[in-house]
């Protein structure tokens, strides 16, 4: 059985006052423990908001990182100053990340094969644009990201690797793709990953589906066989509904 785990993506968003109000109202609420939550500040925050989780059960992601140790790379963060501060998950392979900042599969598979060599989960993104699904072309897009992004790679714990599969059509723009869309990809996934690795490893990595995931979309979501969790964005920025998304079984009793 795939424990879920629900992440939360804050993109450029909240300064320190605003990650600690966020993080003491955040981690005061009743979790539900049969979910890992996973918050993902930006890298300003991220120290303040691994201290104020210390004890908790939510865990620390960051949203990038470089794939080299150290050295002359201005503005970048290594994987292991991450791994310093306490930080448990990395963010890679987003498609803002692919679209703003021109990185590639070969540069994506450089930063997952680094995050797991330190000891980081990668949570790695894939997906494709609205045209490449009107083309019906979608799942090639996606196999051929999985392919490339996680080339020469190794795992023995299936925890250690996560998938989002983010449609890029859904991302911030308020439109979801409908759960039976969402799980075909992901069974998809699933049927691919059994290609790169073996199919009983594949069968135990959980894949997220992400794109406007709100408290009134996701228990339908969670509830396919092949969706372990989801990638939040907007709604992560808000205590309650990321709380009710991480919540999701309790909240729909």
């Amino acid at each position: 059985m795939r424990k879920k785990i629900i992440a939360g993506n804050w993109k450029m968003n909240n300064d320190l006052p605003e990650t600690e109000k966020f993080i003491n109202a955040f981690k005061e609420k009743n979790f539900d423990n049969k979910v890992d939550v996973v918050v993902c500040p930006p890298f300003t925050s991220l120290y303040m908001a691994s201290k104020l989780l210390e004890g908790t059960n939510i865990k620390i992601g960051a949203q990038n990182m470089h794939f080299e140790d150290k050295g002359a790379f201005t503005g970048e963060v290594s994987a292991q100053m991450l791994k310093s501060i306490g930080i448990d998950y990395v963010i890679l392979g987003h498609s803002e990340r692919r679209e703003y900042f021109f990185e590639d599969d070969e540069i994506i598979n450089k930063k997952v094969l680094k995050a797991l060599e330190k000891d980081l989960k990668p949570i790695l993104c894939v997906g494709e644009t609205l045209e490449e699904t009107e083309a019906n072309n979608h799942f090639n897009i996606v196999k051929n990201q999985l392919v490339k992004d996680l080339e020469n790679v190794s795992i023995k714990n299936p925890e250690d690797l996560i998938i989002a599969y983010e449609p890029i059509w859904a991302i911030g723009t308020g439109k979801s793709a409908s759960a039976e869309d969402a799980e075909e990809m992901c069974i998809y996934i699933r049927e691919t990953l059994s290609q790169i690795f073996t199919k009983d490893l594949a069968d135990k990595i959980r894949i997220q589906y992400g794109g406007s995931v709100k408290p009134e979309t996701i228990k339908e979501l969670m509830e396919k066989e092949n969706i372990d969790g989801a990638l939040v964005g907007g709604a992560s920025l808000k205590v309650e509904d990321f709380f009710n998304i991480s919540n999701y079984e309790v909240m729909n009793e």
